[in-house]
């Protein structure tokens, strides 16, 4: 069994309604591939790579699983699917209904085409940091060797003047906290993309 961080985001509607809409269904889904442990509050954040485009709602969850890497990545992009996300359309760091990003699965390091552990830009992304420090600060990333709150402190220095690229929201239905999530019960999950998916 191994905690996986997912980073969640996205900037579009889909059939579950707004965006802080989609992630609190989304976070329930994420319960069929594990236990979500913990979960970061919600964030509204500033495209990156397309500028052009609605801001992003981003968050990052703490699943519990016992998948594998590969598995996990199946069980996630189905999720996708069901909320309308077709990675094959639309163009890279464009906006999108949903992504989920496999950013640190227990201590694993795997670099192959489609599936990047640790993510490859975690360290690049306050949208994803900011969140994932939220609920794990002293998380080690086993590529830098360094946690996740050195690594923000490193990008924060480096993004000194975007006090409004990562803020935090409230959504009524989203709850941020460390305790697993019952049935019926609807939680917060984490975040993160491409553009701002984690991607």
């Amino acid at each position: 069994m191994e905690t996986a961080y997912i980073g969640m985001g996205g900037n579009l509607a889909s059939w579950a309604g707004t965006a802080e809409a989609t992630l609190t269904a989304a976070a329930l889904r994420l319960q069929m591939l594990g236990r979500l442990t913990g979960r970061s509050s919600l964030y509204s954040t500033e495209p990156v790579g397309f500028a052009e485009q609605p801001r992003f709602v981003n968050a990052v969850a703490a699943l519990e699983t016992e998948l594998g890497a590969h598995a996990l990545l199946k069980g996630l992009l189905g999720i996708e699917q069901e909320f309308g996300r077709d990675r094959s359309a639309g163009f890279q760091n464009g906006p999108r209904t949903l992504d989920l990003d496999i950013l640190l699965l227990g201590g694993l390091k795997v670099s192959e085409p489609g599936l990047e552990i640790p993510h490859p830009r975690l360290a690049e992304r306050l949208f994803v940091l900011t969140p994932l420090c939220e609920i794990a600060p002293r998380l080690v990333d086993p590529a830098s060797g360094k946690s996740m709150s050195q690594l923000l402190h490193a990008l924060e220095g480096a993004s000194v003047g975007k006090d409004h690229a990562v803020v935090k929201i409230e959504f009524g239905g989203w709850r941020a906290g460390g305790a697993g999530v019952g049935a019926g019960e609807v939680a917060g999950a984490g975040g993160g993309h491409s553009g701002n998916g984690a991607g």
